[in-house]
């Protein structure tokens, strides 16, 4: 077997990384410092910074319009990605949670971007349930509850049009997903894992990008 993990993740070399993409811009920094300041519990909810520029890559990559983010938080990840649409792309944000999301609606603001993003608070299977049956979405980011990932990812494979990509985050769990006595969140991204290798309407890769990472193309 061929492995490519001999390389250790220091804290330096973490820093090198960040230090050679993109950096975030003042309102990205912003919010991110404010996230860990208020909500300091949740704060791990966040996505990598190191997620963020690769997010508007894809955007960018696959020309998307019409974006899908299953769970917001306080909207790191969708500021990245509504900076990498065009004036006329429209980002539908999901999450059911006024409070954590105000604190992106004020950064959208800031950021001059908020006319791209329709932030619907609402369980996100009504919201997804309630969009067009045809495919649509051109890029779609799912970072929620675990253990709806795959009636999520049910919901949005038909939608994606051919060639749209699907990014799923914490597809390694902090490393849970090797322990076969896995339970709980743990044991629902195992199985949505087995789901999403099983599934022959994409073509998907895992990688280990911040807590894993599986990007998933419709045929």
């Amino acid at each position: 077997m061929t492995k490519g993990n001999d390389t250790t993740i220091t804290d330096e070399l973490y820093q090198y990384m960040l230090a050679h993409n993109p950096p975030l811009d003042p309102v990205q920094r912003e919010l991110v410092d404010t996230t860990y300041a208020r909500f300091p519990d949740h704060a791990g909810m966040v996505s990598a910074e190191e997620q963020a520029p690769l997010l508007a890559f894809l955007v960018r990559l696959v020309g998307a319009r019409h974006v899908v983010e299953v769970g917001t938080f306080t909207g790191f990840s969708a500021l990245a990605m509504a900076r990498a649409l065009p004036a006329d792309g429209l980002l539908i944000a999901c999450d059911i949670s006024e409070e954590w999301t105000a604190y992106g609606r004020a950064a959208w603001e800031k950021a001059g971007v908020a006319d791209r993003i329709d932030l619907r608070i609402a369980p996100a299977l009504d919201t997804l349930r309630a969009m067009p049956a045809d495919p649509h979405i051109d890029f779609a980011y799912l970072d929620a509850d675990k253990g709806g990932y795959i009636a999520y990812w049910e919901e949005l494979v038909p939608r994606m049009r051919q060639g749209g990509v699907i990014a799923t985050d914490n597809v390694l769990f902090h490393g849970g997903v090797t322990d076969p006595q896995a339970t709980g969140p743990t044991a629902a991204i195992k199985e949505f894992n087995d789901h999403v290798s099983a599934d022959a309407r994409m073509d998907s890769v895992l990688l280990a990008v911040a807590d894993g990472l599986t990007l998933s193309r419709k045929r």
